[in-house]
């Protein structure tokens, strides 16, 4: 058992899927900084000073009573909370991979297109009609 499962593990695609899980967990971690970080407050700045990551509705009160200024006030109160804000932030985190996905297979198929409508020479007449041709071509002349 332990050799089979070496020999599925070793296959190459299975390592080329490790490879790009690995390569995709990374890019979630870029993606989810780039929403967090650069996207986001500019779009909660012109809302008026709006942090996303700090959107909550409090459907039960911790120790002390709210209200809370920030979703980790709240945590650290063992409040109960709805953290739509966060919900936020991870839909525009997927549209974004969603998006550079579309373009990498956009980009793949083009690829392929291309490769299967490259011009191929014609195939070389077989001989039945080569002789065809030439007999063809001595009947014409006569």
């Amino acid at each position: 058992m332990l050799k089979e499962f070496r020999e599925f593990a070793m296959r190459g695609n299975v390592v080329d899927m490790a490879v790009g899980i690995i390569i995709g967990a990374a890019f979630g971690t870029i993606v989810q900084s780039l929403v967090n970080d650069i996207i986001m407050p500019p779009i909660g700045l012109a809302l008026g000073n709006v942090d996303f990551s700090n959107l909550f509705v409090v459907l039960k009160e911790g120790t002390p009573p709210g209200p809370y200024p920030a979703l980790s006030d709240a945590a650290k109160a063992g409040a109960v909370s709805v953290n739509y804000g966060k919900f936020i932030n991870t839909v525009i985190s997927f549209l974004i991979v969603a998006f550079a996905v579309f373009i990498l297979v956009r980009n793949i198929n083009k690829l392929r297109q291309e490769k299967e409508t490259a011009p191929t020479a014609p195939p070389e007449p077989s001989n039945e009609e080569k002789l065809l041709t030439e007999i063809r071509d001595i009947l014409r002349n006569k």
